[in-house]
């Protein structure tokens, strides 16, 4: 690709090539004439457009608009861009009181970045804005928001299908995503709520006030708080994200290319990012230097924005502070990348048995060596956020700044301390038997980690490392670089050594003089000062002398300054500027000679990432007495318990049984209120969650589906926001279910029909029912409609549990209450009115408690008429053949005993099938199975 001069200005500018030693001001710019600096933000209009209320950024003057001319890069030619960038069209839609289209209530903010100088730092050229996700967000806030996604759908025949690309500005990777999705669009709901975006882009003729594309309004539905940027539909360019991702992957990544070559939305929605990334946010990446990969929606679980609130992965219903969640319960993690490594797993569980096998076997042996788990946790909690880390080393700062060259000296102090702790690693893993544990001890072996290292080591003093506390990281910083590398730099770090001696010699001076105890300190914002801890009523006058000026008190130590101080402060901070300059330079120099052989420190996140949470797991385990899973084609828990509420009660919940197979694949909860059933179906889904990302589960032993999606319909709350009330937002909610159930779905519902009449909720219910019994999805259904209790007489699959109660006499008028053991039992409830038992624990008046009495026996007499009806033989005769069948089957699929045992376990399938034929009638089997 041809490049123009202006380019190679640009490398010289940032790696110091051919470059003279200008010096850096105070206000962080070049001293010598500088094209970026001059008239910031000239041209800027603010134009609003009444017929379409819309605000627009108009831009005359091209490049001055963007702060400056902006040189070519290697992204290829941008002229048409630079020369009038006002067709980019970047909008922001007001908020209005107007009703013209609703799907434009909502503010859609701009960028605040637009047009001023970028911020050097971890995230220096992102927004920080406040992003805090609706209620109806199953994300949540996320305090780490820092990803900008682009987001487009295909046109005419490929309507439907959608591409996504995102970038996280703390972390240097592109994240492509390509699939097909229906109407309703809760793939991509689903998509970005796992992402948490800061900041969302999409094509301008997405948002056509009064003709809004129906994608464009459920996102913006769902991210109400979420900065919404459009720009135009030509910039969505499919060729042009290939030759971003040629460009700007990293060589050991490239074979991403093969994978999305085909994929032209996701190439579209990854064009549209990084051009808005480099001229919108001022973010520049070095050639080969980012991750790229693509992530489709194979091989993880579907668990939907609500399911996810339901069940309480993320984020507390009650309290969002709280840590009594699924994510709270299972993060130990020691490091930022093992930590967001853990909530990605539980909105997103593994559906590949391999892969969680091999979690499971490396948690088995950190359980197992105690001295390998503490050894291995040592070492992990020493990394800094490497992701953060690599994102500012990867990004060429477009103004040489102070702080953009104190960001980049830190980073490779960084860098160096990470490097330094791959040995350690390495040497605690030299032993480990799984097979994950040996692949990462083999990848840490990669020669590309030493060779970093003895580059950086060439420059970079082996005393220089990451301390905590400002003064020694700033002294970190001056004294980086090797002497003799750079004779200027020497020079001036011998006068800041002097003036900081001075400094500490003076204020020794102002001590003797004046009798005081008089220390230096040192804090980022005020620079060098003198404290003093003493009781100011022993001193002439009860004051400080006069010298001493901006005196602050805290308890008693006082701290302040004096006028000499402040000019050797600003000596000192002059003296700075020339070593960060210079060795700025230096540093430049040496990062572009890493990027070759940069892919490896990616490998190393991930593996950090990999272990943190690995050994999170195990040290969930060592809280609580979990047992590993199986997985074959078969439910079974035996003894489960509910994880969080074990941390809410500080003691083990009362444990139960869960058996689901194909042959009972539909269970029906029944039981009173406040019995445990909510709870009991949320301990299900989160058993099969911790399952499916590689942990142990709380139970004594377990045996999971894999399951494709998980769906619950718990919640029993309206929602304002979208003008449902609560049946509405049930309707919904089994809606939705019902349109994206599979044959591997694992499905809860709670008490669906509730917010309607009784007989409408039967109705409802038992429709559903039958719908979801066509389906080979494990379900459980929890409901206060006993009516829909015998469908196990026309359905085989079908199977009732209950929660048992007790009755207590006690108390006052000896009444008698209702005492909950949360236990499971087979069959439906015998408790036929305990709403009404409930109802009398409370103040309700007497009358209306009797009133209701005589009301409900009358209505329990008809129905009693109306249902005398007995049950068939035949279809008890045909349930006992069909759990022989399925019995059968799984016996063939999943059996490992050994024959007498097998042999056993047939036999008393016999005799369970012939004890069911004789309930169901003398001389109705025909022919039973044979005995081997």
């Amino acid at each position: 690709m041809a490049r123009g001069p202006a380019w190679g200005l640009q490398r010289e500018a940032c790696w110091g090539r051919g470059r003279a030693p200008g010096r850096l001001q105070p206000g962080g710019e070049l001293s010598q004439a500088d094209p970026r600096a001059a008239h910031p933000g000239r041209g800027r209009e603010l134009v609003r457009s009444a017929a379409t209320d819309v605000v627009v950024l108009g831009m005359p003057g091209g490049e001055a608009a963007l702060g400056g001319p902006r040189p070519d890069s290697y992204f290829g030619d941008k002229s048409s861009f630079a020369e009038n960038v006002s067709v980019l069209n970047f909008t922001s839609v007001a908020s209005s009181s107007s009703a013209r289209d609703s799907s434009f209530a909502q503010t859609i903010k701009t960028p605040p970045a637009f047009g001023n100088p970028p911020r050097s730092g971890y995230g220096s050229k992102t927004p920080q804005m406040g992003h805090s996700v609706t209620s109806s967000s199953a994300a949540s806030t996320h305090p780490d928001a820092s990803v900008i996604a682009a987001v487009v759908e295909g046109k005419g025949l490929a309507r439907g299908e959608i591409g996504i690309a995102s970038i996280d500005v703390k972390r240097p990777q592109v994240v492509l995503s390509q699939f097909p999705d229906n109407t309703t669009y809760t793939k991509v709901i689903t998509k970005l709520k796992i992402l948490a975006p800061l900041e969302i882009i999409m094509s301008n003729t997405a948002c056509v006030v009064g003709n809004s594309t129906k994608l464009f309004t459920s996102i913006t539905e769902n991210f109400k708080n979420v900065t919404f940027t459009t720009i135009q539909r030509k910039y969505f360019s499919e060729t042009k994200g290939l030759e971003y991702i040629e460009q700007l992957c990293t060589a050991e990544f490239s074979t991403v290319l093969m994978e999305v070559q085909s994929k032209h939305y996701c190439l579209a929605a990854a064009a549209a990012l990084l051009k808005y990334m480099e001229f919108i946010q001022n973010s520049v990446y070095a050639p080969k230097s980012l991750k790229v990969c693509f992530q489709g929606s194979e091989k993880t679980v579907m668990i939907d924005s609500s399911s996810a609130q339901n069940l309480e992965l993320l984020v507390n219903n009650q309290d969002c502070r709280s840590g009594h969640t699924l994510f709270g319960i299972l993060n130990h993690t020691k490091t930022p990348g093992g930590s967001r490594r853990l909530r990605s797993n539980i909105l997103e569980p593994l559906t590949d048995v391999q892969m969680i096998t091999m979690r499971l076997d490396c948690v088995e042996e950190l359980l197992q060596d105690e001295e390998l788990f503490f050894a291995l946790q040592t070492v992990i909690s020493r990394f800094l956020d490497t992701e953060q880390l690599l994102s500012v080393l990867v990004q060429i700062p477009k103004q040489d700044t102070v702080k953009a060259a104190e960001s980049k000296i830190t980073n490779l102090i960084y860098l160096k301390h990470t490097l330094e702790l791959v040995d350690p690693l390495q040497a605690v893993l030299r032993r480990c038997n799984t097979p994950l544990l040996k692949a990462y001890y083999s990848s840490l072996g990669d020669n590309r980690f030493g060779t970093i290292l003895e580059k950086i080591k060439a420059v970079i003093n082996d005393d220089a490392r990451y301390l905590k506390g400002c003064l020694n990281m700033r002294t970190q910083k001056c004294y980086a670089v090797k002497s003799n590398v750079n004779e200027f730099l020497d020079i001036a770090r011998r006068t800041y050594t002097e003036i900081v001696d001075d400094i500490a010699g003076m204020i020794t001076q102002l001590a003797e003089k004046y009798s005081l105890p008089l220390k230096t300190s040192f804090s980022s914002a005020r620079g060098f000062f003198i404290q003093m801890n003493m009781d100011c009523t022993s001193l002439p006058g009860g004051q400080l002398p006069s010298e001493f000026i901006k005196i602050t008190k805290m308890k008693n130590t006082y701290s302040f300054t004096s006028t000499d101080l402040i000019k050797m402060n600003e000596r000192c901070q002059e003296s700075l500027r020339e070593i960060y300059h210079m060795t700025y330079m230096v540093v430049c120099q040496l990062l572009s000679e890493i990027y070759e052989h940069i892919h490896c420190i990616y490998e190393l996140s991930d593996i950090v990432s990999m272990l943190d949470m690995l050994l999170s797991f195990a040290h969930a385990c060592t809280l609580s007495e979990y047992v590993r899973p199986e997985f074959t084609d078969t439910l079974a828990i035996k003894l489960g318990w509910h994880p969080v509420l074990e941390k809410i009660s500080m003691e083990r919940p009362v444990a139960n049984n869960t058996y689901i197979t194909e042959g009972n694949n539909f269970i029906i909860v029944t039981g009173p209120n406040m019995s445990g059933k909510s709870t009991y179906l949320k301990q299900i889904a989160l058993c099969q969650i911790m399952a499916q990302i590689g942990s142990f589960v709380p139970a004594e032993y377990s045996s999971f589906r894999i399951a494709e999606q998980i769906f619950t319909r718990i919640s029993m709350d309206d929602a304002l926001e979208t003008n449902s009330s609560t049946f509405m937002k049930e309707m919904k909610e089994i809606a939705y279910i019902l349109h994206n159930a599979n044959d591997k779905s694992l499905i809860l519902i709670d008490e669906l029909g509730r917010g309607t009449s009784t007989e409408e909720g039967i109705g409802i219910c038992y429709a559903v029912c039958e719908y979801l019994l066509s389906l080979k999805a494990f379900t459980l259904f929890a409901t206060h409609f006993l009516e829909l209790c015998h469908m196990d007489v026309l359905f085989p699959n079908v199977e009732n549990i209950h929660f048992e109660v007790q009755h207590v006499k006690g108390g006052l008028r000896s009444r008698e209450s209702i005492a909950y053991t949360y236990k499971l039992s087979k069959g439906h409830t015998e408790e036929k009115h305990y709403g009404i038992k409930a109802a009398e624990a409370s103040s309700l008046p007497r009358s209306i408690i009797s009133d209701a009495k005589e009301i409900r026996a009358q209505i329990t007499r008809q129905m009693m008429e109306q249902q005398s009806q007995s049950s068939c033989p035949e279809a008890g005769r045909q349930r006992a053949v069909y759990r022989l069948a399925t019995g059968l089957l799984q016996t063939a699929r999943n059996s490992q005993l050994d024959p007498e045992s097998l042999r056993q376990y047939l036999r008393g399938l016999k005799n369970k099938f012939e004890a069911a034929s004789a309930v169901a009638g003398p001389g109705q089997v025909s022919e039973e199975p044979e005995e081997r």
